[in-house]
């Protein structure tokens, strides 16, 4: 057996042990008799110590200007261009999605670390008139100081991108806690910062559970702001945590996305549309769509043609270019998503139409692997209807019309993404105004958010703050209004130009 390698934490710029001399091992979905490799099980005191080197380094790199910090971006983007195959290969291996997808993770690390890149230069605020003579005002942004970033496994590299790289260039420093099933791309992320002149302490990484290393650093007092993604569960936690002493907290949490498809859809299209959104990442994104909302006039048409398609959807080893749909991330995740399917076989009415069972035999032996799961005749007060399973569990729910399709749409918890089928642009325009979520897709599915716009949602999926975008730069910083008066004398706002 080959030799298992040891990873550590980086702390104000060295890889060093845990104290706690306590390690986990990360092991392969796709074959669980491969380990990747061991890493920190870290607790309180090491948290304590990476949150003091951000606190320290913080006072010197927000004096580093904007534009130098961005050259340094533009280094770690360049420099994981290079490396880009190697880490989609240990990505597919440490959470299980196919490597076209993690070509694309680390592909939107890329994007976003170069968008972000540019903000170095364009971070800008207004300039407004006076209603005094001799009178200046302007407002600019300054940062927050030490960010606390809790990452999942899902989008192990381009999640932490997304809360990292805005945070750097405005000039914060950050504590980086990955989840515990995909320590290694947040390892190889980190090495790219170090490698390309990130300045000690401005990037630390410590890993561990949420317990023994989330907990401590969302409790942390001199942590300025946590951004979060996860579960809503435990982003009611980090916000309980942070409000007692109004430090700000970024959450971004579930989802329970619906595709609808109205009687005049492209039939073939939205076939597509929703086997990519609910089985890509195998159903583990918090935007999969997990609700098929379609008018009954299509519904046998359009299960007649996606039924067959969603039985021909090869399941395997995402290292596999062949394969369509890899793992769950864990054993505990599978076992979530059999328990969900066994709730959609009990619930009166729903009938299972392909699917519902862990695989097992052959190729599957050694793997979290599930068959892609469609239940039909679902109707909207289903538990499979309403709640987050986050694995290849589709319900397929007939509705009379657009207006019902709509109502359906809004009516669950959550408010992330949202799209529709149909040719007609006025039902379309309708749909996107009327549908209350965070992202909405038109002829295309739930997934597949760009960079360069806001991503978010509403209602339980978030606390109103955005990623992505110029939205992220409002996550980790605050405004200034600076006013300047040259008049030499006492001019008083509101009194002085009656």
């Amino acid at each position: 057996m080959a030799k298992v390698k040891t990873y550590k934490n980086y702390i104000d710029g060295e890889w060093v042990s845990s104290h706690t001399g306590r390690t986990f091992d990360n092991i392969n979905p796709a074959d669980t008799r491969q380990n990747l490799g061991r890493f920190q099980r870290s607790d309180k005191k090491d948290v304590d110590r990476a949150v003091a080197a951000a606190k320290k380094a913080f006072k010197t790199w927000r004096l580093v200007p904007a534009p130098k910090r961005a050259e340094i971006l533009y280094r770690i983007a360049d420099r994981i261009w290079a490396d880009k195959e190697k880490f989609s290969q240990q990505m597919t291996m440490e959470m299980g999605k196919i490597i076209a997808e993690t070509r694309g993770d680390v592909q939107e690390v890329i994007d976003m670390t170069y968008y972000m890149a540019g903000e170095g230069r364009r971070q800008f605020g207004q300039t407004t008139p006076s209603e005094l003579q001799n009178k200046f005002m302007m407002s600019v942004r300054q940062p927050l100081g030490v960010c606390g970033i809790i990452t999942p496994w899902n989008f192990p590299m381009a999640i932490a991108s997304w809360k990292i790289m805005p945070a750097l260039v405005l000039g914060n420093t950050c504590v980086l806690k990955p989840a515990t099933y995909t320590p290694l791309s947040a390892v190889n992320f980190t090495k790219m910062c170090e490698e390309c002149g990130l300045p000690p302490g401005v990037l630390n990484l410590v890993t561990g559970s949420g317990s023994e290393v989330g907990e401590p650093l969302i409790t942390n007092k001199d942590i300025s702001v946590i951004s979060f993604t996860g579960s809503t569960e435990v982003g009611q936690r980090v916000s309980s945590a942070c409000a007692p002493d109004f430090r700000h907290c970024h959450l971004e949490m579930g989802g329970k996305n619906a595709i609808m498809i109205l009687d005049d859809a492209k039939l073939d299209l939205a076939v597509d549309g929703c086997l990519w959104g609910a089985f890509g990442t195998t159903g583990q994104r918090c935007t999969a769509t997990s609700r098929i909302i379609i008018d009954k006039k299509l519904y046998r048409k359009f299960l007649n043609r996606f039924l067959p398609r969603v039985k021909a959807l090869r399941v395997g080893n995402g290292l596999d270019e062949k394969v369509d749909m890899g793992p769950s991330v864990s054993e505990s995740q599978l076992k979530t998503v059999m328990e969900y399917v066994k709730i959609g076989q009990e619930e009166d009415g729903a009938k299972l139409l392909i699917g519902g069972k862990r695989l097992t035999r052959g190729k599957y032996r050694n793997g979290f692997y599930h068959e892609p799961t469609v239940f039909g005749n679902v109707t909207p007060g289903m538990r499979i209807a309403k709640e987050e399973i986050f694995g290849p569990v589709v319900s397929v729910i007939p509705v009379n019309g657009m207006k019902k399709a709509i109502e359906v749409c809004n009516n669950v918890a959550y408010g992330l993404s949202a799209s529709v089928y149909t040719q007609d642009v006025n039902r379309a325009f309708t749909a996107m105004r009327d549908v209350y979520t965070g992202i909405f897709y038109v002829n295309a599915p739930t997934i597949g958010a760009e960079v360069h716009l806001p991503f978010g949602g509403t209602k339980v999926t978030g606390n109103g703050h955005r990623e992505a975008g110029i939205a992220a730069l409002d996550v980790f910083s605050e405004w200034k209004s600076v006013y300047i008066d040259f008049s030499g004398t006492i001019q008083r706002a509101q009194i002085d130009n009656q």
